[in-house]
Parts: structure tokens; sequence; C-alpha cells
């Protein structure tokens, strides 16, 4: 049997990544050779963002991209999009296969022997059900592990679309969960990456989001366990007592998302929680755990915002102990129910708005670094690029270094070494 050449491409979230891994190895190696080169490749699998306008403008781009360069190749378009767009994606050149959330880990069996020449869409409901992952995520790409805990969200916060794109909250099984983490400590990873929607609601059969973080803590081998992006109101307490004690194997570093530095605009948003309610929580985080990195999600731009209330949330940001700040200017999404409200703001103070908080950001990040740089620690080792090795520290600092070094191993970072640094 001849083999097809397969390239897999991955837009978007930390998720879309462990996803793409797992479904990667469910493609039989006598029938299809996976290759980076999509301009040779006779079937190329997009897994798709559509959290912004700008995810799916991406997507659009890319596929014009990919037939131009290569007339022939059939193209997959997978995962979120294609759970919101659906039929509308058939519209792009060579797009072949349209697969939603709850049919991507079929793919293998839709697309078989890349002979297909009839366009197919198979977007089915996602139902609410506890979900195991039939394939361990393992990409040799990367060091660090990302391990799918849970999927989907019922927040249904007013501007985002990811509840009706990913369905709602469900959890993968607790001992699916350590069965791969098991798998990729012998595989030789040494921090795992905690992956989902909204995992701190995670829950199954009567385990909560700390129970699965203090099992992984208890694994013999895994060195680092890092909570990927997580809702404010989901964070136990106690998850801050094992970020401080030394013996745990959580890392230092919280990426919260905000969303807005003012009451009135969180309440619009229809976020969970008020200001003065994320501010104590983040407040008493930086006072329990010595050293942790805060990083923090806002959009900009949201209907309503006015300049003075703008003017309140960069204040409110430059105050806080946040460290660094993702900035998003909003944009209109399907189904979200913002497109329904007035006070739509113009795109010129969308993007005035968005390089003043970019601006606290960098100013914020550096006076970070600087701290962390005077304190000793350890980096995991990921990649050699032009001379220098780089790496991330515990809380999330990313360190190029100049040395004699071997890929996914520690070395201390001594204070007082200067060193190229940044913060991803």
């Amino acid at each position: 049997m001849t083999q097809s050449k397969i390239t897999f491409l991955t837009q978007g979230c930390r998720l879309n990544q462990s996803e793409t891994a797992v479904i990667e190895r469910q493609f039989s190696p006598e029938t299809f050779l996976v290759t980076d080169d999509a301009n040779t490749a006779d079937v190329v699998v997009v897994n798709t963002c559509t959290v912004t306008e700008n995810g799916d403008a991406d997507t659009r781009r890319l596929v014009r991209q990919l037939a131009a360069r290569n007339p022939s190749v059939k193209v997959a378009l997978i995962g979120c999009q294609a759970q919101i767009l659906k039929e509308a994606l058939l519209d792009l050149p060579n797009v072949t296969w349209v697969v939603g959330n709850s049919e991507k880990f079929n793919l293998a069996a839709i697309v078989g022997d890349a002979s297909a020449t009839v366009p197919q869409v198979i977007v089915p409901k996602i139902e609410r059900t506890s979900f195991t992952v039939p394939e361990v995520a393992i990409d040799r790409k990367h060091t660090r592990a990302n391990l799918k805990i849970q999927d989907g969200c019922d927040f249904f916060c007013a501007f985002c679309v990811i509840p009706f794109a990913r369905g709602p909250a469900r959890s993968r099984q607790f001992g699916d969960i350590l069965d791969e983490a098991k798998l990729l400590i012998a595989a030789g990873y040494k921090e795992i990456v905690l992956t989902g929607v909204n995992i701190g609601t995670y829950g199954d059969d009567g385990k909560s989001f700390l129970d699965v973080v203090t099992a992984l803590d208890q694994l013999d081998g895994l060195k680092r366990i890092r909570i990927s992006s997580i809702e404010p109101t989901t964070i136990p307490y106690e998850l801050l007592d094992m970020m401080a004690d030394p013996k745990s194997k959580v890392c230092r570093h919280l990426h919260i998302p905000l969303q807005s530095g003012t009451d009135t605009i969180l309440k619009a948003m229809n976020r969970k929680y008020t200001l003065a309610e994320f501010d104590h929580f983040i407040t008493e985080a930086r006072r329990r755990v010595p050293g942790i990195c805060i990083g923090t999600d806002v959009i900009v731009g949201f209907p309503g915002e006015t300049d003075d209330l703008f003017s309140q949330a960069e204040t409110y940001i430059r105050e806080s102990v946040i460290d660094y700040i993702h900035v998003f200017t909003y944009s209109e999404r399907l189904f979200a129910r913002s497109k329904r409200l007035e006070g739509q703001v113009s795109v010129a103070d969308k993007a005035k708005r968005s390089a003043a908080l970019r601006g606290v950001s960098s100013r914020k990040r550096r006076l970070f670094l600087e701290s962390v740089l005077n304190q000793p620690t350890e980096v995991l080792l990921e990649t050699q690029k032009h001379g220098y090795w780089t790496g991330l520290t515990d809380h999330y600092v990313r360190i190029y270094w100049e040395g004699n070094g071997i890929k996914n191993t520690f070395i201390p970072l001594t204070p007082g070494v200067v060193y190229r640094d940044g913060v991803k």
C-alpha cells in the first residue's frame, strides 16, 4: 500500500497542542507518513481556533496559502472553528473534511486512505459525559508534556464562543489521567502541564481538581506540575499551600484571566467575581507563595468600555501584583451575547488601549524578571538556538543561557550571573 504524506498544524491554545499530538499518533505509519513539509503533503490537518476573529482569519489565510503552494493537497479542518462554522469552511479551497470536536479523535478512520473526493462535514452535538483519551500525547518536539484533564465550559461569559465550540463542561476519568501521567514520566518527561478549557471545574467520581494535582504530586520521577490558565473562582486556596511547599512539584506560576479591571465591565461580561474578590486572591497568592509569577488576560474595547472605565482598569492593573498581561482586542463572536450590547468601541481606541496595556505589561514583566534573577532557581532546558539554550524557570520565566547543556535536564540559575532573558 502506498503511503500518503500527512502534515499536522495546530492553531490556538495548549489544549489544541495536546489534542493534535493524540490525533497524530492514531494515524498508522503503514498508511500515512508524517511530514513537516505541508507543501508536499497529500493531506494537511489543521486543528483550528475560533476564540477571536484573528483566529478565524488565520485559518482562512493558511488554507489559501496551502492550496496555492500545493494545489493537490486535501485539507482537514478540525476542532473549534469546525464546530462553529461547519459548512461555511467548505467554501475554502481544497477543504475535504470538516470535523467537530466530538469526532476529531476519529479522524484517522474518517480520512482513511486519503482517497475521498466528496467533501464531508462531521459535526455532531457534544454530549456531557466523562471521557478518556485514546492515546498518550507524546510530542517529541516539546520538552514539557501537556496532560488534558477537562474539556468544555458552562460559564457562558458574554464575549465567549467556547461553550458553543467545546460544549458543556466535562472531566476526564481520574484513573485515565494518572495512567497517562505515568506513561509520560516513563517516556522521560520531567514537567507536565495540566490543560483543559476550564480546568478548575474538574470533577469525576468525587475527585476534584485539587485531588488531581495531589495525586500527580506523589508520582515518582516527575519534577514539575504546571497549571495552565485557570479561572479565578475555581482555584482552591490549598493549591497555594502546595506551591509554597519546597517539597511540592507544583510550579509557582498562575495565569488567571481577569478580562477587565472594573466591576462595570466585569458584570457586563458575565464574569463570576468582583474586582475586589479577584484582587484579594492574587494578593493572598503573593503573600503565601514567595516568588510566584501571576499572569492574566485582559480584553480591551468590550462594548461599554468608556475612556474613563479603561483609565480605571489601567490604573488597577498597573498598581496590582499582576506580573504580566496577555492583551486581547475585543472582537464579535458568533453566538456570543456581547454582539447585542451597545457602546461599541472604535478600532482606533481599541488599538490605543491595547498599546497602553502592553506597555504596562512590559514594565511589570521587567520588574518581576529582575527579582527572579536575584534568586536561586532551576531552568529546564528545552532547545538550543544560535548558541543559546532556552528553558523555563518554575515561575515561567524564559531564560536564554550560553553554555553547555543537555535537552530535558535542569541547570541552576545562579544569582548574579547575566543571562539573556525574557518572560514568556
